[in-house]
């Protein structure tokens, strides 16, 4: 008996289904486009040193796409690269303390090629529970026996580590996004050269706010440039601009060319990101003291939000995690401080690994005293019923 085929306007039915399940859950996600201008309070973005604004970043991204044109025009390996790529690329590695770097068109695309390049079915990666989710696909798409180890814990990683005879690889973010908690890179550093294996850091949210002058959290750890150290980072937040980077040996770029398939078949980055990002990393080495000050900020709002009952995850960088008491709570706190003329993060399940809700704050090394003093007046008048007792 031949099954029963839906109609072709009952094809999506389930999809009402997952909705209704979403509404519910309190899980739905919608786009809301910003203004040019807005009035509000922005403590919700990645820009940590406030320059996707600043006067020469604009101004790179508009003399690259007057010389270079708009687009890349194609893939990097055809016409998509240009002498701009390749300066971004000289001065990224070195002012980040490696051999060389590669510039692909996202932070997200950055990380499935280190993972997928440097792996097959024979090798183990293992990765830290809290990885971000660019880092969770690389290792769905890289064909290699995967092992999750908990949280920032060394010894387990170690001990994943020396269950392979074969390439082992252990991954994992430089600071995570959800609780702004850096990971014990040192650590997990040993455990490498213990073993053998190669260690892969997203400094995503390391670069420009870690590290002297904000070369980033390998650099701060004295990991940068080590032979068995490949970091990726976006060029997305503290440059203020968008794009990604691997960074590493010589050789391992090199690899990259020829092997990483989110480099070889997409897009060259656009000459606008480019030189938006060039003209940020020249700034940032200017004044070095915009990475201290995005680490002041964070400190400052955790130090006042703690000490008026809220739960927050200390900083270890420019992220501020501030507990709610449930999916929707958080929800409803974060529309209330919009309402209130603050922009916040909502961070809810998928997002979050432990299935605790928060507000996600970045801290701008551009805020004033008095914006500070303004954003936790509107958390604190805005926190729903519970919220201190998370």
């Amino acid at each position: 008996m031949s099954q029963h085929s839906p109609e072709p306007d009952d094809v999506f039915a389930w999809i009402d289904d997952a909705e209704r399940a979403r509404e519910q859950a309190g899980l739905v996600r919608t786009l809301r486009p910003r203004p040019a201008s807005s009035p509000l309070l922005d403590l919700a973005s990645n820009d940590y040193l406030g320059l996707s604004r600043h006067p020469e970043t604009v101004r790179g991204a508009r003399e690259a796409a007057e010389r270079w044109g708009a687009g890349a025009t194609g893939s990097r390996l055809v016409t998509g690269t240009t002498e701009l790529h390749a300066e971004l690329e000289r001065e990224l590695a070195a002012f980040c303390g490696f051999e060389a770097a590669l510039v692909l068109s996202s932070g997200y695309a950055a990380n499935l090629a280190a993972v997928t390049a440097l792996s097959d079915r024979g090798t183990l990666v293992v990765s830290d529970a809290g990885n971000h989710a660019s880092i969770v696909d690389g290792c769905r798409l890289s064909r290699a026996a995967v092992e999750v180890v908990p949280h920032s814990d060394p010894e387990a990683a170690r001990k994943a580590l020396a269950t392979h005879g074969g390439r082992t690889l252990l991954v994992s973010d430089s600071v995570f996004s959800v609780d702004g908690d850096a990971a014990p890179l040192a650590a997990y550093a040993a455990a490498c050269r213990e073993r053998g294996a190669a260690l892969v850091v997203d400094d995503a949210h390391g670069l420009g706010v870690l590290g002297e002058g904000g070369r980033g959290a390998l650099h701060a750890a004295g990991l940068a440039g080590a032979p068995g150290v490949v970091a990726t980072l976006t060029l997305s937040k503290s440059l203020g601009s968008q794009g990604g980077a691997v960074l590493g040996p010589a050789k391992v770029i090199r690899h990259l060319v020829n092997t990483a398939r989110t480099f070889i078949f997409d897009t060259g980055l656009a000459p606008a990101a480019a030189g938006a990002a060039l003209a940020s990393l020249r700034l940032l080495r200017r004044e070095p003291e915009r990475a201290g000050r995005a680490r002041e900020v964070a400190d400052r709002l955790y130090g006042r939000l703690t000490a008026s009952g809220l739960t927050a995850a200390r900083p270890d960088a420019a992220v501020v995690s501030v507990r709610a008491p449930s999916a929707a709570a958080a929800l409803r706190w974060a529309a209330d401080c919009r309402e209130a003329g603050l922009s916040v993060g909502c961070f809810r399940p998928p997002s979050v690994p432990d299935g605790i809700s928060r507000l996600r704050l970045t801290a701008r090394a551009d805020l004033t005293g008095d914006e500070i003093d303004r954003a936790v007046e509107t958390i604190l008048l805005t926190a729903p019923a519970g919220a201190t007792d998370c």
